[in-house]
């Protein structure tokens, strides 16, 4: 099941996500910014995201959890949002992920190219993702 996250889940994602302030998070928590993921009952992990340049939806964080790595839940996780991205009218997304992570990889299976880098003093090189979404056609299967 996937779901965006709600004020009940704020201890949770309070005590896993340590790349977020707290104030932050129970502020984005509102805005749907905050997507979970699980298997059956069990918490399997969470995608945060934010507006680059306050236009592009850019994934902040997409993280899944020890036990559930390499099922599929990273994948659909992505999917479900850029399809929730897609449908708000957005045409692209970015991630980014640092040079020396597995990350990269990822994306790039799931269809994500690379467009950019960001050069930070004593960081790895982070590693700008983009992905192009499918258009929805008009009533008459223009494209929009």
């Amino acid at each position: 099941m996937i779901r965006y996250a709600e004020s009940r889940d704020f201890a949770l994602l309070k005590e896993l996500d340590r790349h977020i302030p707290e104030e932050e998070l129970r502020r984005i928590l509102p805005e749907k910014r905050v997507i979970l993921i699980f298997d059956g009952d069990e918490f399997a992990g969470w995608l945060r995201y934010g507006l680059f340049w306050d236009n592009i939806p850019f994934m902040n964080m997409l993280y899944i959890l020890e036990g559930f790595r390499g099922r599929g839940f990273g994948r659909e996780l992505a999917s479900f949002w850029e399809g929730e991205m897609a449908k708000s009218g957005f045409r692209r997304v970015l991630t980014s992920t640092q040079s020396d992570e597995r990350a990269q990889f990822f994306y790039r299976k799931i269809g994500y190219s690379e467009c950019g880098a960001l050069i930070l003093p004593n960081e790895p090189l982070e590693m700008i993702f983009t992905k192009n979404l499918p258009q929805k056609a008009d009533c008459k299967g223009r494209k929009e």
